[in-house]
């Protein structure tokens, strides 16, 4: 089973040399890593250099776009820079972080799992990130869905699909996408990887702004995107983080913001995000 990987990378010098090292490890190793370094200005660049210089199956690709740390769209740009470097003949192709540390048989385990069933057209494991002395569970997610920084696609689910969405939510979107298209997915929770760089830390404030355009994209409608925002204003503590994702939601469909799904999809989106929210109405 052929593994290949593509890294964008930006402004990643405290992190990527381990990065990097935790797949050169990899008792299976890919076939091909491509690591983008995408618009750095820091040693980045050179950390890159090293490992390309070293191990054949390694290679950079430079890409240039804005500073800013937007989630979504820039790191799905520079995905892209790397994926059109690759030819065809994958059978899983990974999108990771460079921050993220995997134990040896991370590859391995992966391959295992889609072995195991047919059907499955992603599998990863979960992050922890340091707290003090120890390793914790960055517990920001149900443990069906799988995190960003971690995603490996089988091949025909990836392309029936449509790849990935040059979009903030593009994450959510791939599996919701899967799901319509009848693959499984799965959090293997006995992987565990260690996440160097908390999620969403540097993100710019105006993200929600991208949240709220997202979520009218992909047909969810203003209510869903009111609860999805009020959501996230409990997390981030944030009454104007739930003005914004309406006030995002309200641009895009007052510019009549292309879609990035079709009704059918859309239709689909709306009734599993409504499933959820009445799941866990009767939980608590």
């Amino acid at each position: 089973m052929n593994f290949y990987i593509v890294i964008p990378a930006h402004n990643e010098e405290k992190n990527i040399a381990q990065t990097l090292q935790s797949i050169v490890n990899q008792k299976l190793k890919p076939k091909k890593l491509v690591v983008v370094n995408d618009n750095s200005s820091d040693n980045t660049k050179q950390i890159i250099n090293d490992f390309t210089k070293r191990f054949d199956w390694i290679q950079k690709v430079e890409n240039k776009s804005s500073n800013a740390h937007f989630p979504g769209s820039k790191i799905i740009n520079a995905f892209y820079a790397g994926y059109y470097t690759l030819d065809d003949k994958y059978d899983v192709i990974c999108k990771f972080d460079a921050d993220i540390v995997f134990e040896p048989d991370y590859l391995l385990n992966l391959k295992v799992n889609f072995e195991n069933n047919p059907r499955l057209g992603m599998v990863a494991g979960v992050c922890y990130v340091k707290k003090q002395k120890d390793w914790a569970l960055e517990n920001l997610n149900r443990n069906d869905h799988i995190r960003g920084a971690l995603k490996a696609y089988r091949k025909d689910c990836f392309l029936q699909i449509g790849k990935l969405k040059r979009s903030i939510g593009w994450d959510t979107i791939d599996e919701l996408l899967a799901q319509y298209y009848k693959w499984e997915i799965l959090v293997d929770e006995t992987l565990k990887v260690k996440h160097l760089k908390p999620t969403g830390l540097n993100y710019s404030p105006d993200a929600a702004l991208l949240q709220g355009e997202a979520t009218y994209r992909m047909r969810l409608g203003w209510l869903l995107t009111l609860i999805i925002g009020l959501k996230r204003g409990l997390v981030t503590q944030s009454f104007m983080v739930i003005w914004s994702y309406l006030k995002g939601y309200s641009i895009a469909k007052k510019n009549n913001a292309p879609f990035i799904v079709d009704k059918a999809q859309g239709k689909y989106f709306r009734s599993y995000r409504w499933r959820g929210i009445l799941r866990w109405i009767k939980f608590k």
